[in-house]
């Protein structure tokens, strides 16, 4: 067992490190994400971008990135704590991406995917808060730090054995938040604007 949790972790690792917002981008013949926009290669930047279409695909895949690693290793039998390991690994990729010069995302998705095929009631609950802050706000990334910043409670009320990887799971994506919360507390966060009706 000890092996293929090694190979699991291993794995998820590397299927993180796939950039679905670079990939979809090249696909639609848009800039690189990572040098365009906010500069960060994720869907929410994708969507300043290009748009709708490629935003929701890079959700999409994103997503999957932390659902498939997690989903095989709960069907190969890998008790909760190394699930959630499995977990922060695939966040670990879309951060730092082996094949993309270790300049990745904020892996908002790709943990909310990781949850899904062990706590999808979690996943529910934190999908419903981001949606509630941002339709608010309209600024994704207090969306995020809030989401994130419930995690570890919705995780002890509902999968109290994922705590502690959840934990870990929000420090690393606050982590990479720390230029959003600078400009957050400054007032200079980009607002996403809701686009305009035909009678506007």
């Amino acid at each position: 067992m000890g092996a293929l949790i090694i190979l699991a972790i291993m794995s998820a690792y590397l299927f993180g490190s796939i950039s679905s917002a670079v990939l979809v981008c090249k696909l639609f013949g848009l800039p690189d994400p990572r040098t365009a926009g906010s500069n960060n290669p994720g869907a929410t930047n994708v969507y300043r971008i290009g748009g709708k279409l490629p935003a929701i695909l890079t959700l999409f895949c994103d997503v999957l990135k932390g659902m498939v690693p997690v989903w095989v290793s709960y069907f190969l039998g890998i008790e909760p704590f190394f699930l959630g390991l499995i977990a922060v690994s695939a966040c670990l990729g879309h951060i730092f991406p082996l094949y993309f010069q270790f300049r990745g995302g904020k892996a908002v998705a790709t943990a909310l995917g990781a949850m899904f095929p062990v706590a999808w009631e979690m996943a529910l609950l934190l999908i419903a808060t981001w949606l509630v802050v941002f339709r608010v706000s309209r600024v994704s990334s207090l969306a995020a730090i809030i989401t994130v910043a419930l995690a570890p409670f919705y995780a002890y009320w509902i999968k109290p054995q994922y705590t502690v990887p959840i934990i870990m799971i929000s420090v690393l994506i606050m982590w990479r938040h720390q230029s959003n919360i600078v400009r957050l507390r400054s007032g200079q966060e980009t607002r996403i604007q809701r686009p305009k009706s035909k009678e506007d």
